[in-house]
C-alpha cells in the first residue's frame, strides 16, 4: 500500500526498508534535533537523551504534544450582527471584525497565495519545516530577525498573542511577540501539539480566520469584503495574492493608505505562485496588471454610533448586556456579544421605522428647542416595532442637535429625563374605577373651574387632603351636569377625572398605572404618586415606552407584556439561546379592558382624538396636554398595533431664553429651525401631524383587529340603593348619602315643590339605585311656585269672589298619550 504524499515526512530507511514512524515519535525526535543545534537544552524544555534510552519515549512524545491550557485553540473572536426584522443588518458588535468561514468556503487562489508567501511545503512536512526553522534560529541566534517558521508556528503565536490580548496580560503578550530563540522553541513545540490534534486542512482554516489582514479586518471574510466587497469563495488570483501579502506587516501595507506599497507586497506574492506553479504566466500577467479600487472598499461600523437607528441599537445593546443567557455577569455577557458571532434578531419594522422617522424628521428639526419621539408596539408579545425621535443622531455636537440620549426610554436604558404624561392618565383612573366596580355609567357635576383644596383623598395608607399652591387647588376645563364616563372620557373633562380619581381612591389608580407598566424615567417608584392626587391630569414623568406598554395591555385585553426587541439570538454554531422575555401575563381582566377600548374609542370617533381616525379601522385612543403647554401627547391603538407620539419643549439651559419669549409655549408657537407652527392641542398636533402617518403604515404591516364588546355588567357598574331624603335638611341627606358610599353635592338651582318645604330636599339624582360611589346631586325646594295672576281677570274685581266662582269639572290627563277628547 503507498504512503500518503502528506505523510511521507513521517518515514525513513532502515537497512534498506523505508520504516514510517508513529506521528508522535517522529515530532519528538524532530522537536529534540532542533533544541539541539539551537544549543536548548533547559529543564522542561528537553529531556537527556537518557531518558529516551530508558524507554521513556512515550511520555517525553506526551510533553511534546501537550498543548498547555492557554493555547487551547477555543472559537476564535467572531463579529455579531444585529437584524431588523427583514434579516437586514441593523449593527455590528465586536471587537475584532472577523467573519468565520470554513475552508470549503474559501477560494482556492487564497489557499494557494497564503501558502506560497508563508509556507509553501506546508502540506509536505510536519510542524516544523526543517530547513526554515534551522534558517531561522541561526539568524535569530546572530540577532538578525529572519521568517522561517511553518505556518502552524505562526498560527501558534497568532493564538498566543491573542490569548493575552483577551487577558489583558501585556507580559504574555510581549513573551509571545519577542524575538528570542525561547520563543521559537516554545511555538516549536506548541506547532507539535497543534498537528498531533488537527489536521493540516484544519490548521489552515484556523489560520486565514485567525489572521488580521489590517484595517481593522480580522480573517479571510472580512478582509475579502472590506478591501473588495466579495467574500472570500470569490477571491480572485489578484486579490487574494494582496491579502496574503498583508498578513505580515498589515499596517504597513494597507492598500486603504498606501495602494502602491500594497500592489508591491501583491506583486511579490505573485512571483512565489508563479515559482511554485500554482498559477500559469497568463494569469500571473493578467493579476499583475490589475489595480486596487477604494470604491469597493466597505466600512462595517462598530457599535451603535454610525448605524441608521443607533439609538434602537443601544437599547439592543443595552438588553443584551443584562440577558441572562449570555453570561452570569456583565462581563461575560459583553465578552459574549462582542466576540461570540451571534445574530439578534429584532422586529423592527423598517417600513414603521422609516415611516416615523420621517414623518419627526419632517416637522421637528433636530436643532429645534423641542424633542419628538414615536414608539410603535405590538401587544400580547411586546415587540418593539418602531422606536424614533427627532434627534436621530448619536454624538456630541449639541449645536447640530446630536445626543447620546434615547428619548423614548429610562435613565437605566440611557434615556433622559422623560416627559409629563397629561390626560393620557385618564385611561388608568378609568380602568382602576371599572376595576372598582364603579361602571361608566359612574356620573358627576363638572364646572369649568373647580376648587380641590382641602378634598380628602385615600392613598394607600390612609387619607390625605389635597393641596394646591396659596391656598387653592385650582382645575379647569370643559363642564356638564350628571355627566359620566363615556362623556368625560370623549371630551377629557379634566374635573370629571379628578373626581372619579377621588371616588376610587388614589391607592388603586396608581396601583393601576404601574400594573400597566407605567414607569418614572428616572427609575423611582410610581406608587409615590398615590400622594398626589394631580396624577391622573399627568404628573408623573414618564418614558413614551413605558406609556405604550400600558395603553398595549388594554389592547391584549389585559395581558401586559414589557418591551422587547430581540426576538431570538443564535450562536455561531446554530444554537438557540434564551432571548430576553417579555414576561406576558394577565394583570386585568378581559372585561375591564374591554370597558377601557370601548370608553377610549369615543375619543376617536368624535372626542379629542379624533383627527388620528382612520376610517374602516377598529380604534381607540386618548389625547393629552401637559400644564401650560409644555408637551403634547397622542396614543391610538388598534388590538393588532399601539402607537404613541409626543412632542415637548426642551428644557435644556440653552433654549431658556427662547421658551421665555415664547409664554404660551407649544400652544402656540414657530419653532425655529424647522419652521413648524405648532397651534396647541394634542389632537391635531400629535395625532394628526404626527401619529397618523405612521399608524396608517403599522396597520398595512398587520392584521387589524376588531375590539370585543364589554360585558353589560362591567359597563353598568355595582348598582347599590341611594337612599331616600325628601323632606330632609341638606346636612342631613348629605350624611345619609355619605354613610351609603355616595358623595353629594347640591345642585346649582333650586327647585319648587308643594310638598317640600323651602330649605329642604326634594329629590336626588340619580335615585332608586346607581353606581356605587357615584356623585348625588341634592334637589333643594325653594317652596310652592307663586300662583301666576289671570291675564283675563277684571283688575276691580274682589279676589275672593273670584277664587270661589265654582270651575269646570276636568279630566285628569296623566299622560300625553292620555290627551284625547273623553265622549259624553
Amino acid at each position: 500500500m503507498d504512503t500518503p504524499a502528506s505523510q511521507v515526512y513521517l518515514s525513513f530507511v532502515r537497512y534498506g526498508r523505508r520504516v514510517h514512524l508513529g506521528k508522535r515519535l517522529y515530532s519528538l525526535l524532530l522537536f529534540i534535533a532542533v533544541s539541539a543545534i539551537a544549543g536548548i537544552l533547559v529543564a522542561g524544555l528537553i529531556v537527556p537523551m537518557i531518558t529516551l534510552m530508558s524507554g521513556a519515549t512515550q511520555s517525553m512524545a506526551s510533553f511534546v504534544t501537550t498543548l498547555p491550557a492557554d493555547l487551547d485553540p477555543t472559537d476564535q473572536p467572531e463579529r455579531s450582527r444585529l437584524l431588523n426584522a427583514d434579516k437586514s443588518v441593523l449593527a455590528y458588535f465586536y471587537e475584532q471584525n472577523r467573519w468565520y468561514v470554513t475552508l470549503d468556503k474559501i477560494s482556492d487562489n487564497m489557499k494557494n497565495a497564503q501558502l506560497a508567501i508563508e509556507d509553501h511545503r506546508f502540506y509536505e512536512h510536519g510542524a516544523i519545516d526543517l530547513q526554515g526553522t534551522l534558517r531561522a534560529l541561526l539568524s535569530t541566534s546572530q540577532g538578525v530577525t529572519q521568517g522561517g517558521s511553518s505556518l502552524t508556528q505562526q498560527y501558534v503565536r497568532l493564538v498566543l498573542v491573542q490569548n493575552a490580548q483577551e487577558n489583558n496580560d501585556a507580559v504574555a503578550e510581549q513573551l509571545a511577540k519577542e524575538n528570542t530563540i525561547a520563543r521559537k522553541i516554545r511555538e516549536l513545540r506548541y506547532a507539535i501539539g497543534i498537528e498531533e490534534q488537527f489536521s493540516k486542512d484544519e490548521i489552515l482554516e484556523r489560520y486565514l480566520n485567525i489572521s488580521y489582514y489590517g484595517d481593522g479586518a480580522y480573517g479571510v471574510e472580512a478582509a475579502a469584503r472590506h478591501f473588495f466587497n466579495v467574500s472570500a469563495a470569490n477571491l480572485s488570483i489578484a486579490q487574494a495574492a494582496m491579502l496574503a501579502g498583508l498578513v505580515r506587516e498589515p499596517n504597513a501595507t494597507n492598500p486603504v493608505k498606501d495602494a502602491a506599497l500594497a500592489i508591491e507586497r501583491r506583486n511579490t506574492v505573485l512571483d512565489r505562485m508563479l515559482e511554485y506553479e500554482m498559477i500559469t504566466e497568463a494569469e500571473y500577467y493578467a493579476a499583475r496588471a490589475e489595480t486596487f479600487d477604494p470604491a469597493n472598499v466597505r466600512v462595517y461600523p462598530k457599535g451603535c454610533v454610525d448605524t441608521d437607528y443607533p439609538f434602537i441599537c443601544d437599547f439592543a445593546y443595552q438588553t443584551l448586556l443584562q440577558t441572562p443567557s449570555l453570561g452570569d455577569t456583565m462581563e461575560e455577557r459583553e465578552n459574549k456579544i462582542l466576540r461570540g458571532g451571534l445574530t439578534i434578531q429584532t422586529q423592527i419594522d423598517l417600513k414603521i421605522q422609516k415611516k416615523a422617522q420621517k414623518t419627526i424628521s419632517k416637522y421637528i428639526s433636530a436643532k429645534d428647542p423641542a424633542i419628538s419621539v414615536i414608539v410603535f408596539l405590538e401587544p400580547g408579545t411586546g415587540q418593539i416595532l418602531a422606536m424614533a425621535q427627532s434627534r436621530p443622531t448619536m454624538g456630541t455636537n449639541i449645536k447640530k442637535g446630536e445626543t447620546f440620549y434615547n428619548y423614548a426610554t429610562s435613565r437605566s436604558m440611557n434615556g433622559a429625563d422623560g416627559f409629563q404624561g397629561g390626560s393620557t392618565f385618564k385611561a388608568y383612573v378609568a380602568a382602576a374605577a371599572l376595576d372598582e366596580g364603579l361602571g361608566a355609567s359612574w356620573t358627576t357635576n363638572v364646572q369649568g373651574r373647580m376648587d380641590f383644596e382641602g378634598k380628602i383623598y385615600e392613598s394607600c395608607d390612609g387619607s390625605y387632603p389635597a393641596r394646591g399652591s396659596n391656598g387653592h387647588w385650582w382645575v379647569v376645563g370643559s363642564s356638564g351636569s350628571h355627566m359620566n364616563m363615556y362623556e368625560g372620557a370623549r371630551r377629557s373633562v379634566n374635573g370629571y377625572f379628578v373626581q372619579l380619581e377621588m371616588a376610587v381612591g388614589m391607592c388603586p389608580v396608581v396601583k393601576m398605572a404601574k400594573k400597566l407598566g407605567l414607569e418614572m424615567a428616572n427609575g423611582e417608584d410610581i406608587m409615590q404618586f398615590q400622594w398626589m392626587p394631580s396624577f391622573t391630569l399627568g404628573a408623573a414623568e414618564i418614558t413614551p415606552l413605558s406609556a405604550v406598554e400600558a395603553y398595549a395591555t388594554f389592547a391584549a385585553r389585559g395581558i401586559h407584556c414589557e418591551p422587547v426587541l430581540i426576538k431570538s439570538i443564535t450562536t455561531r454554531t446554530g444554537t438557540s439561546l434564551e432571548p430576553p422575555s417579555a414576561n406576558c401575563k394577565r394583570v386585568i381582566s378581559k372585561d375591564v379592558a374591554d370597558g377601557v377600548n370601548k370608553l377610549l374609542v369615543g375619543s376617536i370617533t368624535g372626542g379629542t382624538s379624533s383627527p388620528t381616525r382612520i376610517y374602516g379601522i377598529d380604534m381607540a385612543g386618548k389625547t393629552g396636554t401637559v400644564d401650560s403647554n409644555k408637551a403634547i401627547w397622542q396614543i391610538a391603538y388598534n388590538p393588532s398595533v399601539v402607537g404613541a407620539a409626543v412632542l415637548s419643549v426642551d428644557n435644556n439651559q440653552r433654549f431658556k431664553s427662547f421658551w421665555k419669549s415664547h409664554s404660551r409655549l407649544l400652544g402656540g408657537v414657530t419653532l425655529p429651525s424647522s419652521g413648524t407652527y405648532i397651534s396647541g392641542g394634542s389632537g391635531s398636533v400629535t395625532g394628526r401631524m404626527l401619529l397618523r402617518p405612521v399608524f396608517e403604515t403599522a396597520i398595512k404591516q398587520v392584521k387589524p383587529g376588531h375590539f370585543s364588546e364589554p360585558s353589560a355588567s362591567i359597563m353598568r357598574g355595582e348598582q347599590v340603593s341611594v337612599p331616600g331624603c325628601e323632606g330632609r335638611s341638606v346636612s342631613s341627606c348629605k350624611a345619609v348619602l355619605e354613610d351609603a358610599g355616595f358623595s353629594a353635592y347640591t345642585a346649582k338651582k333650586k327647585v319648587y315643590s308643594d310638598t317640600v318645604e323651602e330649605g329642604k330636599v326634594v329629590s336626588t339624582d340619580p335615585s332608586g339605585r346607581a353606581s356605587k360611589r357615584s356623585m348625588v346631586e341634592m334637589n333643594v325646594s325653594k317652596g310652592p311656585k307663586p300662583v301666576e295672576p289671570d291675564p283675563n281677570a277684571d283688575p276691580n274685581a274682589d279676589p275672593n269672589q273670584q277664587q270661589q266662582q265654582p270651575q269646570p269639572a276636568q279630566q285628569s290627563l296623566p299622560t300625553q298619550e292620555a290627551a284625547v277628547p273623553v265622549k259624553p
